[in-house]
């Protein structure tokens, strides 16, 4: 499957959410990056159809979304920032209604239902009233219920937020196993949520696309741009605020700073190889982030 956004733009009042995105994806995992207000929800937005834009088209397999019309919602899976769960419905129940909404014939419907509660682990908690699962496992719930209809696009919106270190890995587990096939379309703001299982990054601010490319190639093009930097209190203090300081710790009397520069920021600065929150905060962050 391929999908083409084609300069798509969103105004509120005046002010762009989104302004002349165009990106090409076909099968895979691609992360959505970037910080809060950068775009992302809204881009979603316009692609589940919550949203109209302003300017610009999505294109799925050479057709118009806007031709498809309800034929087009058939081929996605979404699960929003903030799912909204019944929560004296029982997981099997809630499932088996969201599967009515969707118009999946009872039989196939209660087989994928069983299926999909096999693959997120939550066959015990199939009769278990959604209220009473921790946030991990609602979360699950989230997920199964946007494979019900065994999508070609996935989206998750911040699908991560709140979870604790555990469930997430977890959870990213799960979108690598349903990652065959299809595009997965993943935005979040947690760097470490894309940087194992993403094939792309994109990497949106203020609205714009800034960059897209696998994982490696975005670290490779900041090869050289990142250092470590041991100051003391006094340095620290007077250095900080004209540094991009993506991570510090204290090893004895000394602190180790994490900079990102385009110059040598310090003499006895030495250079590290980036991650991908390297990447992130070189094209998002303005100063220091202590």
């Amino acid at each position: 499957m391929n999908i083409l956004f084609k300069n798509i733009s969103k105004q509120y009042k005046g002010k762009y959410a989104l302004k002349n995105f165009s990106s090409s994806l076909d099968n895979g995992v691609y992360g959505l990056l970037g910080a809060n207000g950068a775009g992302k929800t809204t881009l979603i937005n316009i692609f589940v159809g919550i949203l109209k834009s302003d300017m610009g088209s999505i294109v799925v397999d050479g057709m118009d979304t806007r031709e498809m019309g309800l034929d087009f919602l058939s081929h996605i899976g979404y699960m929003p920032q903030y799912p909204r769960f019944y929560k004296n419905f029982t997981v099997y129940d809630f499932l088996l209604y969201i599967s009515t909404l969707k118009s999946i014939p009872s039989v196939l419907a209660e087989k994928r239902i069983k299926e999909l509660l096999d693959i997120v682990n939550l066959r015990d908690a199939a009769h278990k009233k959604i209220g009473a699962l921790s946030g991990g496992m609602r979360q699950r719930v989230g997920i199964a219920q946007a494979m019900l209809n065994d999508p070609d696009i996935l989206i998750l919106d911040e699908p991560t937020a709140g979870l604790d270190p555990q469930e997430r890995i977890r959870f990213r587990n799960l979108i690598t196993k349903f990652s065959g096939n299809r595009v997965v379309l993943l935005a979040t703001h947690i760097v470490s949520d894309v940087e194992f299982i993403a094939n792309q990054v994109i990497l949106l601010k203020e609205g714009q696309l800034i960059k897209q490319d696998a994982p490696e190639v975005l670290m490779q093009e900041i090869e050289g741009k990142v250092w470590l930097v041991s100051a003391n209190d006094k340095i620290l203090n007077e250095k900080a605020p004209h540094l991009k300081i993506s991570n510090m710790y204290r090893e004895n009397q000394c602190i180790q700073l994490r900079v990102i520069d385009d110059h040598k920021p310090a003499e006895n600065a030495v250079c590290v190889s980036p991650n991908l929150e390297d990447v992130f905060l070189y094209y998002n962050s303005e100063g220091e982030q202590w």
